[in-house]
């Protein structure tokens, strides 16, 4: 790789006046990924700013009921958390398949969150695609079985590749953000970006010299939840389709709820349309099969993808009926 500068921070402040830089700086945890990318050129930064002992690594419970995550928290420690397991156990359930043991026992909250692209184009240095500052697309004419069948208009027709980001999402989480120009929160909904010719080059809201620190969770309240993921093999392997389902209950009637598809869209997808197939219904195999045929009523499938139609369809299916405590096959 690329030779680069070395920063080891050891404070908020000083990450964020490390990564205030007039050429390349980009921040370092785990490195499952930006190592990765730094190898394959993909990334070549001038400076890598270690953030691993500059971020919160713990989980604390809030005043108002619910808990707030650090960025450095390892996926491991998150897992094996008992408390956000028990009031959070679609964030378990998504974290629980990310990677494998080795990568889980490295990879950070906040790294999973702004992990770049898994596209084959984006990751193979001989393409300079819209993410790499070329004008082009090659999924468009190309290979993009995997790419995505929602928000799918372009310029760029990746998914999102967090498995964490689908249930915070669905949570209603917040995120605490840190800069040169100081601190603010965004909702988790509002953190990721559909690509635009303008913001192409990122997947997020943040600023060059901007820091995730932290997850926000409200309490959940009376909700039921769910989530189910489909894989093209069981070992280590990116989601096809996945969604998180949290729904807030008056009895046996879904009062109201998230259902927040992954790995179809360029950012986490939440479906409106299944969203209001539920309000007001009882939550059984009806109602789940309804919601599902909703939320894939305006997918726009590509070429060679239109199977994700039927798998994303299956996935927000089970991620309801495994809310209602009904088993699948």
């Amino acid at each position: 790789m690329k030779a680069f500068a070395y920063v080891n921070a050891t404070s908020e402040k000083d990450a964020v006046a490390a990564l205030k830089f007039d050429g390349i700086a980009l921040p370092l945890a785990g490195g499952q990924d930006l190592l990765a990318r730094m190898k394959d050129y993909i990334d070549t930064p001038e400076r890598v700013v270690n953030v691993k002992n500059a971020l919160d690594r713990t989980a604390a419970p809030t005043s108002g009921g619910g808990w707030r995550i650090g960025a450095s928290m390892k996926i491991v420690d998150l897992l094996e958390h008992a408390d956000i397991g028990k009031m959070y156990p679609a964030i378990i359930a998504a974290a629980t398949d990310i990677g494998t043991p080795q990568i889980r026992h490295q990879a950070t909250v906040g790294g999973n969150l702004n992990q770049r692209p898994r596209c084959w184009y984006f990751r193979n240095e001989e393409f300079v695609c819209y993410k790499k500052g070329g004008s082009r697309c090659f999924a468009v004419n190309g290979e993009n079985q995997y790419h995505a069948i929602f928000g799918n208009d372009g310029p760029s027709h990746i998914v999102h590749p967090s498995s964490l980001a689908v249930p915070f999402v669905a949570y209603g989480a917040t995120f605490r953000v840190i800069g040169s120009k100081g601190e603010r929160e965004v909702a988790a909904a509002e953190y990721f970006t559909m690509p635009t010719l303008q913001n192409v080059l990122k997947e997020n809201v943040l600023d060059d010299d901007e820091l995730l620190t932290h997850v926000m969770l409200p309490a959940p309240g009376n909700v039921k939840t769910g989530h189910y993921e489909v894989r093209y093999k069981a070992s280590h392997d990116w989601p096809l389709a996945f969604t998180t389902v949290v729904l807030a209950m008056n009895g046996g009637i879904v009062q109201s709820g998230r259902v927040v598809l992954g790995a179809v869209a360029p950012v986490p997808w939440r479906s409106k349309p299944a969203e209001d197939a539920l309000a007001g219904k009882p939550l059984n195999e009806a109602t789940a099969a309804a919601a599902a045929e909703a939320a894939v009523s305006e997918a726009k499938p590509m070429s060679g993808n239109a199977y994700k139609v039927q798998i994303a369809r299956t996935a927000v299916k089970r991620a309801i009926l495994n809310a209602a405590g009904i088993k699948t096959v």
